[in-house]
């Protein structure tokens, strides 16, 4: 993740959270959750600020990393621990992290696509790379 993207996630997550979601709690017309994964390799915690969708009851986040053609280092967190935390505006909880397969993922991102057309942009931009799309379920 390079220098800039980092300081611009601190101060997302520290506006979100300082004004309890006012500012920072969508974007584009989407809501935004601030995802607390545990990093793979240092243990610590680490949190962005992340597209949230909704469908049927259901939390869905997608690990496009802008169209990179390696996954966003969230999501390789969540692959080693999928106990995750999530900050909404005006809620909080512990969740669990669960990777959509086969038709069920073709079909969330699909939809997600139809909302947010810019993930259909960064499909085309992975060099091939599958975008994840992860259901994040209240623990």
């Amino acid at each position: 993740m390079g220098l800039m993207f980092k300081v611009a996630s601190g101060i997302h997550v520290t506006l979100f959270r300082l004004t309890g979601g006012r500012i920072g709690s969508a974007m584009r017309g989407q809501k935004i959750m601030l995802l607390t994964t545990t990093g793979n390799k240092s243990g610590k915690e680490r949190t962005v600020p992340i597209m949230c969708f909704e469908d049927g009851g259901r939390r869905f986040v997608v690990a496009s990393a802008a169209g990179s053609t390696q996954h966003p280092a969230w999501f390789k967190n969540l692959e080693k621990t999928p106990a995750v935390k999530a900050e909404l505006r005006g809620e909080r909880y512990t969740g669990q992290a669960a990777v959509l397969s086969g038709e069920e993922r073709d079909r969330m991102y699909k939809k997600i696509s139809a909302v947010a057309p810019g993930f259909a942009e960064y499909e085309k931009k992975t060099g091939g790379r599958v975008i994840p799309v992860v259901e994040i379920k209240r623990a």
